[in-house]
């Protein structure tokens, strides 16, 4: 219910903001058209700018030939966006059938009870309402293990297992169950120990130092995580500070201190390459584990394969639906211009109140991000495109807030979808509170090292 207002709430201020545009503005009269059938990157005419002649006490002269102004469509029309969100639906098959038959052989060889064994201590504290050693536990650690390492492609099928082994045991069909609710904040919140898309895209931006951001995407991420986890557990009076769970808390901090001072020893070329072999060596490690487990199993490999690959196909055309509703709500709001009126009106704040706006350059990707990836991504790009580049403030706590939590509706829409779960009760609360802190972690740590 609470995604279906929210989703209205975006389609009428949307046309409430572009109606307001197109009565108040001569440049904005074509807005609708845009709004519609229009597509990022169009370069569109919005005025005639009338030059000014210079003073003189000249005869007067015929005033000088009106000039065209233009600007770029920053988001496709609904019309595109439809088809985006198809293509990237049936971009998903090939993944989510790989990564959906591997499942489908660690389960018949047995790998995935294995993995509910070793984090059912956690797990069982985390997740009280899971019976023991229950098959969703490792399907959460493998999306949480694809997700530390910025395994995007990989953590989709993995969160679409888990979220498909935990409706099982939901009572509820239609609604989110607490489990439900307390791994996908946890996925949102995005942990992740190595930033590498943030990296690849600000060395090829020509950033004086690429990894310099990477110290604070680690922190911002992992309080974000630390953030969600306390929200979503007081919300369902789960005790966070029973010592398993600050047992494997603090481990995990100080893995993080490890890999924190041994990247800090790097050179910068050194990092980014380290980050791309551990990332793509763990998804060969994930393949050889699960093929020498069927083998000493003896199981049937490639009909358990081909059994789960069909398994990924049926939930990759079933989100389609989810995915074009979302996606056509946040194209309005861009193309509306709500989301530059939002930008100029914290500016205008923050300026009132003599207070620095450098951060507000950098918060397009902060207010794009809940929405949709890949429009942060694009953000983020234009912020370090900008006049002072990838290494202006700007530039840089654009980066640090991509890399530090993940896309909100995206997730609700995609996760939710697939299990047919309408009722998703206060999961977009505490994901949209984890975002804010997030966020406010994430400028407080740019101030901090880069001011």
């Amino acid at each position: 219910m609470a995604l279906s207002r929210i989703w209205a709430a975006f389609i009428i201020v949307s046309v409430l903001v572009a109606s307001i545009k197109c009565a108040l503005f001569p440049g904005d009269r074509n807005l609708f058209s845009e709004m519609v059938t229009g597509r990022a990157g169009d370069t569109i005419r919005i005025a005639q700018i009338q030059p000014s002649a210079p003073a003189s006490s000249a005869p007067a002269s015929p005033s000088p030939a009106s000039q065209p102004a233009y600007r770029i469509q920053s988001a496709d029309g609904l019309i595109r966006t439809c088809e985006t969100a198809v293509t990237l639906s049936l971009g998903l098959i090939g993944i989510m059938a790989l990564f959906m038959g591997l499942i489908g052989i660690a389960d018949r060889a047995g790998g995935i009870r294995l993995l509910s064994r070793i984090v059912g201590p956690f797990f069982s504290r985390l997740f009280p309402d899971l019976p023991k050693d229950h098959p969703a536990m490792g399907h959460m650690v493998m999306n949480f293990s694809a997700n530390l390492l910025g395994l995007d492609n990989a953590a989709t099928p993995f969160a679409l297992k888990a979220m498909q082994s935990l409706q099982e045991i939901n009572p509820k069909k239609d609604t989110a169950s607490n489990a439900q609710i307390m791994f996908l904040c946890l996925h949102q919140s995005g942990l992740q120990l190595i930033p590498v898309s943030v990296i690849a895209i600000r060395a090829s931006m020509r950033a004086s130092d690429p990894t310099d951001v990477f110290i604070p995407i680690l922190i911002a991420t992992f309080v974000a995580t630390l953030a969600s986890m306390l929200i979503v557990a007081f919300k369902q009076r789960i005790n966070i500070f029973q010592p398993v769970i600050l047992a494997w808390v603090g481990g995990f901090c100080l893995l993080i201190a490890a890999l924190v001072i041994y990247l800090r020893q790097l050179p910068a070329d050194r990092v980014q390459s380290f980050s791309q072999v551990l990332s793509n060596g763990l998804i060969l490690l994930i393949f050889v584990l699960i093929v020498g487990g069927a083998l000493y199993k003896k199981i049937n490999m490639f009909d358990a394969f081909v059994e789960g690959a069909k398994g990924g196909f049926d939930t990759a055309v079933k989100i389609i639906p989810y995915l074009v509703g979302i996606l056509v709500a946040i194209s309005m709001l861009r193309t509306s211009g709500t989301f530059d009126a939002i930008i100029e009106g914290i500016r205008r704040v923050f300026a009132a109140l003599g207070t620095d706006t450098r951060f507000v350059d950098g918060l397009p990707t902060a207010l794009i991000k809940p929405l949709s990836g890949s429009g942060a991504r694009g953000m983020m790009i234009a912020a370090m495109q900008g006049p002072q580049g990838p290494n202006s403030f700007a530039g840089r706590l654009s980066g640090i807030l991509q890399g530090s939590s993940d896309a909100t509706f995206y997730i609700i829409a995609v996760y939710f979808g697939a299990v047919s779960i309408r009722n998703t009760r206060y999961s977009i609360g505490a994901m949209l509170l984890t975002n804010l802190v997030s966020i406010v972690v994430s400028i407080f740590l740019c101030y901090l090292f880069f001011n």
